[in-house]
């Protein structure tokens, strides 16, 4: 994590500079002291304690999860023992050359390696003023002479003040992550345990160097069963918590992860996302070539995800084919860049048992706190957002109460979708289509609009799932194509005669429903049917049957045309987009905004503007907002555009208005 900046004031840049001044202050002095003392009286125990010292400070006494990352450091029994024994200058030059090298050894951050000499000379000091205050003054030419039972009083208010100045300084260095408060007193029992625990050996540190010096390497024996211990839960805990497979972190781990999360998110304000990813038809992998081949491809997708997240984002595996990251300090657009990559960095097909493979995974995101303040919370939303992307066929899903079937707002939204459409309050827009060639009316397209009584308008991404998930589709389409059919008869008789184009649902065709409804409804108007164009996804495409290939084909007979709508954003076999009676592909407004930013969005474009003109139809741009998109799209030779920099959605009187305004001769007619 970024520390704060230290020239700027703040509650960091004190403590760092109190501990640094001071404490280097301190050093310097100290390495004074002890370069013109004579040592000869502290002799080998000195030097004895010296090398254990270093020795211990190297291995940290590490608790695992849940307490401090970097542990205890055992070395602070005989940092107090140099200090009772031969006073702070020893001891805080020894403590310094320890810690310097340990730091050094991690590869710490030269602020945090200048911050811990400085804090650990102060605490030494700090502990140094209490024996002074005792009577006592020890020295490199005056040792301690005996240790007794009389001294245990100021040796246990050594303790207390050098493990709180310690504790204090470094908990208001670290206090910008969290709260001062909260790195003061969180996890406070058990790390004061661990560090009165250690510091309770210094007195037997010293009885051991006064009177028999050679045994104090034998200290080391039970120091070093206890780091072997803690380093045995440390590896069962790391067992216990990883999945054995991929190596990440399991489930276990990552509710404990997300629960750290959720509490610093609380306490700083810090917004975050969770991604729940399960991998597309990885059932079949393992049925077909076996729970071996399953294994390859977890381990691949696994390295897969590390390779595409961000440094400090946390990556798990929950458990069959599901994976979940989670990733800290990021908004809505961070976290998705990530879930887009992950998607990216899986386009090249994996060998798998000889055989190529193509790993495809949906993504459901939901942020923390906007789609959930506690842990089941977001799980459960993210994994509701991963099952549309999955159903949607989408890729990535942030999560929407809308779609979440269990959700008591669309519950409710569905109710008022069902009395909207009893009631008839659902309208059309029209958004015209021009020719970039000269900029001719070549037909518009209708847009349902939703204006809530109460909620204000809402847009058709979020009740148009809710249609197609609870059977009110076949409503709804019903109530566009007459509104759309009633307004073609109306252009008809103004002598108007504009193409129109309705989107419609691959829900839609299943059974023969809507070549019924487009029958009877350009009868009773008397429109013909070729004045209707349907537009269609990538996802009829894609879901090949017998009932679908059928109704297309009646559609076609019965001279409706069909759009491919939204083209480059699903998945479109160039077999199938042969056979199928489309005459017309609509690039997605996605690949226009970016036509500027991106050579490959150009590449994207031309080589979509070129598979048209080969199938034999025309292309036409979705979403163009400017001029410059205009004249590119042009120049690559697109046939159509649609978009706000021609005109915005508009309602039946409005777009009527403009057609008039704009429409060629050859849709006009005379008036009946």
């Amino acid at each position: 994590m970024a520390h704060p900046p230290l020239l700027k004031p703040s509650m960091f840049s004190g403590f760092w500079y109190t501990s640094v001044l001071l404490g280097w202050g301190l050093l310097v002095v100290a390495c004074v002291q002890v370069g013109t003392a004579s040592i000869t009286a502290a002799g080998l125990p000195l030097l004895m304690s010296a090398v254990l010292l270093l020795v211990l400070e190297l291995l940290p006494l590490v608790q695992g999860r849940g307490h401090d990352p970097h542990g205890v450091v055992m070395s602070t029994a005989f940092v107090c023992a140099v200090l009772f024994m031969w006073g702070p200058w020893p001891a805080i030059v020894m403590v310094s050359i320890a810690a310097m090298a340990s730091d050094l050894r991690a590869g710490k951050h030269w602020w945090k390696v200048l911050f811990n000499v400085g804090q650990y000379a102060c605490s030494v000091a700090a502990g140094a003023v209490v024996i002074w205050l005792a009577g006592q003054h020890p020295s490199l030419q005056h040792p301690l002479p005996r240790f007794s039972v009389s001294d245990i009083g100021w040796v246990v208010g050594v303790w207390v003040v050098y493990f709180t100045v310690n504790l204090v300084l470094v908990s208001g260095v670290l206090a910008h992550r969290s709260s001062l408060r909260s790195e003061l007193f969180d996890d406070f029992l058990h790390y004061s345990m661990m560090n009165f625990a250690v510091l309770g050996i210094s007195p037997i540190i010293v009885v051991v160097a006064q009177n028999v010096w050679p045994l104090l390497p034998a200290l080391l024996i039970p120091l070093l069963l206890l780091y072997r211990m803690a380093q045995m839960t440390l590896e069962k805990e790391h067992e216990a918590g990883h999945d054995a497979l991929t190596e990440l972190p399991n489930r276990s781990s990552m509710h404990f992860a997300l629960n750290d999360h959720l509490s610093h998110a609380r306490r700083t304000g810090d917004t975050f996302g969770l991604l729940l990813i399960d991998l597309d038809h990885f059932k079949e992998v393992n049925d077909s070539l076996g729970h071996h081949a399953g294994d390859e491809l977890l381990v691949h997708f696994a390295h897969c995800l590390r390779r595409s997240v961000r440094p400090q984002d946390y990556v798990t595996r929950l458990g069959g084919d599901e994976f979940a990251v989670i990733i800290p300090a990021a908004d809505e657009r961070a976290a998705r860049d990530v879930a887009e990559r992950i998607r990216d960095s899986l386009i090249e097909p994996v060998y798998v048992q000889g055989m190529q493979l193509q790993i495809e995974a949906s993504i459901g995101l939901a942020m923390h706190p906007e789609h959930g303040e506690g842990l089941e919370d977001l799980l459960r939303h993210a994994d509701s957002a991963m099952y549309t992307a999955k159903e949607s066929r989408e890729g990535i899903a942030l999560y929407s109460a809308v779609r979440d079937r269990n959700s008591t707002d669309r519950l409710s939204l569905l109710a008022e979708l069902r009395q909207a459409l009893d009631q008839h309050t659902l309208e059309l827009h029209y958004q015209p289509k021009v020719s970039l060639a000269d900029r001719g009316l070549l037909g518009v397209e209708a847009l349902i609009r939703w204006d809530h009584p109460t909620r204000g308008f809402i847009a058709p991404d979020y009740f148009i799932p809710l249609a197609e998930q609870s059977g009110l589709m076949p409503m709804l389409t019903a109530q566009v194509i007459e509104i759309a059919v009633a307004q073609l008869r109306d252009w008809s008789e103004l002598g108007l005669q504009v193409p129109m184009a309705v989107n419609i649902s691959p829900t839609d065709l299943t059974g023969h429903r809507l070549t019924h409804l487009l029958a009877q409804t350009t009868t009773t108007h008397g429109v013909a049917a070729g004045m209707l164009k349907l537009e269609i996804t990538e996802r009829v495409v894609a879901e090949e049957t017998e009932e679908m290939n059928s109704v297309l084909l009646t559609l076609h007979e019965m001279g409706v045309t069909l759009s491919l709508d939204d083209f480059g954003t699903g998945y479109s076999s160039m077999r199938r987009l042969k056979t199928l009676p489309i005459s017309e592909l609509k690039i997605d407004r996605s690949f226009v905004s970016s036509l500027f930013d991106s050579t490959a969005d150009v590449g994207i474009v031309r080589a979509v503007i070129d598979l048209a003109h080969a199938l034999g139809m025309p292309a036409i741009a979705e979403g163009v907002e400017t001029e410059s998109e205009w004249q590119l799209l042009h120049s690559l030779g697109c046939d159509g555009a649609q978009g706000w920099h021609i005109a915005r959605p508009m309602p039946a009187a409005d777009i009527t208005e403009w057609i008039t305004a704009h429409a060629p001769s050859s849709l006009r007619t005379d008036a009946a």
